[in-house]
């Protein structure tokens, strides 16, 4: 922390683009069930705990910015990794994902904050795992995600809490699983991801207007990569670690600024991460986890960034 000292009062003024530790996770995950933040608290839900064999949990692990503390939380109904997840209201909402890392699943699960219980909503059309999921004027968005163990779906799915129906939207152009993903006003944005091309990691982007149900090409990121800890602050997506095509663990941080359509190099992550957990609050990119390769070890420190 820099403090610039004005006559007698010392004003503490942040420090951009830098990297700070939060207390570390208390059980290493890494491919985590979901993460929502929820009053002031960031869940961890799910994930894996070993990597070979794979052991997927439900525990839910809740970290307080404010604090620095971490507590239990109520656990998953189920064992859960790759499932996407969003916050309506009070409601945390987990969509699809996988219970044993083989077998997709397209149950939704509703957890109420007030009520600390979760109950079994309409499940989606198609199974999906590793799917981007936003949120935009109270409907969920989930697009691309595998839906089988091999293929990239570019399925965009539609969910309305209120009436607790699916649509199928405007498919993605070019099927992904595992993107970053940012909304700016009635536009999403679905940044790199895994695709069926060669190389799989080519930084493909494009972006989603809710509001005429088409996408639009965007530049591609420099660095193509999956499975980044990734979210909007400002006017910004900003991506940092992720893997790439050969399994390579990445500590590069960039951001993509869609009015004018570019990619920034920032400050990297102290600790390359693939798979992490991640989440924005109070105007912060947290990163939580995740594999130090992909083969391991799980990692459970906590990386926080300033922009």
């Amino acid at each position: 922390m820099l403090l610039l000292l004005v006559g007698t009062a010392s004003l503490a003024v942040a420090q951009h683009n830098t990297w700070t530790s939060g207390s570390p996770v208390p059980t290493g995950v890494w491919y985590p069930g979901a993460v929502a933040v929820l009053d002031g608290e960031i869940w961890v839900a799910g994930g894996e705990t070993s990597i070979a064999p794979a052991a997927i949990t439900a525990i839910t692990q809740i970290y307080s910015p404010s604090t620095n503390t971490w507590r239990a939380g109520v656990s998953l109904p189920t064992p859960l990794q790759g499932g996407a997840g969003a916050v309506v209201g009070d409601i945390w909402y987990v969509m699809g994902g996988s219970t044993n890392g083989s077998t997709f699943t397209n149950a939704t699960w509703a957890f109420n904050l007030r009520t600390k219980t979760w109950s079994a909503k309409a499940p989606m059309p198609t199974a999906l795992h590793d799917a981007g999921v936003a949120v935009v004027d109270d409907i969920i968005y989930v697009f691309g995600g595998n839906s089988d163990p091999v293929s990239r779906a570019n399925t965009v799915l539609s969910y309305n809490p209120a009436t607790g129906t699916w649509t199928e939207e405007e498919p993605l152009i070019t099927g992904k699983s595992e993107p970053s993903v940012g909304v700016f006003g009635t536009i999403i944005v679905a940044a790199d991801g895994y695709t069926a091309a060669s190389p799989p990691d080519y930084g493909d982007n494009e972006g989603y207007d809710v509001s005429t149900n088409t996408w639009t090409p965007l530049a591609f990121d420099p660095t193509g990569r999956n499975q980044a800890c990734s979210g909007a602050i400002g006017r910004k997506l900003y991506v940092a670690g992720g893997s790439t095509s050969s399994q390579e663990s990445l500590s590069l941080t960039e951001s993509f600024e869609l009015s004018t359509n570019t990619w920034q190099t920032l400050a990297p992550m102290p600790q390359a991460t693939q798979y992490p957990a991640s989440a924005v609050y109070d105007l912060k990119l947290y990163c939580f986890g995740g594999g130090q390769t992909f083969q391991g070890p799980i990692i459970t420190n906590v990386q926080i960034y300033q922009p």
